[in-house]
């Protein structure tokens, strides 16, 4: 990623020398210098989603286009998988099946009822046979153990009565259990046999069509891109020794790489939180200040992203500036070593080693061919 400069309204005045060799010579001149840091991107549409399938199968119908206009919920593909229709009504008949065992007449809760009925009478029977030997042990009319006999029976009955209610009461819990779990079945399987429709989730214009009618897909294969019909971004690509200079709300300059000759304001309007690992780069979104008359999602584009504007800097041309660092100033022998805020192709900011009068001097005169009234360049 690169850095870019603009200079406005340059007027540099270089002199032609003859000493054996060629030579240049200027002085430095001031003028406001704008930096920017250039990126790539692409031209993307807000609140972009990939509608995916959910399940297996060829798909029957495909109901959209590229272009389209699609609102929520709209079925835009049908997906032929069985499997979710049968489950689907198998789950159905269980449902209807564990409904039909709560009713009181079912077969195991009737077979319980009539355990209960049995028990009962039993136990009342067994409880006036206990009374009776009861009666007849106090008046020594009868022996002890035919007593105690009476007494066993009476409480086996009673549990048995007991035990009979109890066993009622778990098959109820058992059938409203059932109920319970054959409807999330059923719910389950519902929204599985729903999930052979595929449906738009939010809606936009489909910018993508990935899969035509015939063709199989698996769960998690992309049907379409969906996005905002309204709302088109510039989404870019900043390198890690920029990214710090870029903030919300700084201004831009974009151009569409299919019409370099126009340009479209541009703000920074957001910088994604985490690094892109498919670009190698952060990504950062600009929202257009100006009309933007072309809005195919995917066009390729690059943007000056203003950081900061630098008034009265001190330029020099860049053939004036040495590989090492340094410059020759006219009338001393050895080079100057000076410090450079930038260095693009044609120019060079110096901030530390000379000053506006001091008269440099290079044997470099294929250097700087630009037009000093106003240009663009790129700072490595």
């Amino acid at each position: 990623m690169k850095r870019n400069i603009k200079l406005i309204s340059l007027g540099l005045c270089l002199v032609m020398m003859s000493c054996g060799k060629k030579e240049e010579e200027t002085k430095p001149i001031r003028k406001d210098v704008t930096e920017t840091v250039f990126a790539t991107g692409i031209l993307e549409a807000d609140n972009t989603y990939s509608l995916t399938a959910q399940t297996d199968g060829y798909l029957s119908e495909v109901n959209f286009n590229e272009g389209d206009i699609v609102e929520k919920g709209r079925i835009l593909a049908v997906i032929n998988n069985k499997e979710n229709l049968f489950n689907t009504e198998s789950a159905i008949a269980l449902y209807d099946i564990a409904q039909q065992n709560t009713a009181s007449d079912a077969p195991a809760l009737a077979k319980a009822k009539n355990e209960i009925v049995i028990a009962k009478q039993n136990l009342e029977q067994d409880s006036l046979q206990w009374i009776r030997y009861k009666k007849l042990l106090a008046s020594n009319s009868i022996a002890k153990v035919d007593y105690e006999n009476a007494r066993l029976k009476y409480l086996t009955s009673h549990t048995n009565f007991e035990n009979a209610m109890e066993n009622y009461r778990l098959q109820k819990q058992v059938a409203n259990q059932s109920v319970i779990s054959n409807k999330a079945q059923k719910e389950i399987h519902r929204v599985m046999l729903n999930n052979n429709n595929i449906q738009a989730v939010v809606s936009g214009k489909v910018y993508e069509k990935r899969k035509e009618k015939g063709d199989f897909v698996k769960a998690g294969d992309v049907i379409a891109v969906i996005g905002d019909a309204q709302d088109i971004y510039a989404k870019v690509n900043i390198d890690e020794s920029n990214i710090s200079k870029i903030k919300v709300g700084q201004t831009a300059v974009v151009q569409l790489n299919i019409n370099k000759q126009k340009e479209y304001k541009a703000t920074v309007k957001e910088i994604y939180p985490a690094f892109d690992d498919a670009s190698q780069s952060f990504l950062c979104k600009l929202n257009f200040d100006d009309p933007l008359d072309f809005r195919i999602t995917g066009t390729q584009l690059q943007a000056d992203i203003v950081i900061g504007i630098q008034k009265n800097a001190l330029l020099i041309p860049r053939n004036y500036l040495n590989f090492d660092g340094t410059i020759q100033v006219k009338g001393e022998k050895q080079n100057r070593k000076v410090e450079a805020n930038f260095v693009s192709s044609d120019w060079v900011q110096i901030i530390k080693g000379i000053d506006d009068n001091t008269t440099l001097v290079t044997e470099n005169v294929s250097g700087n061919k630009s037009n000093p009234s106003e240009l663009s360049e790129s700072i490595q």
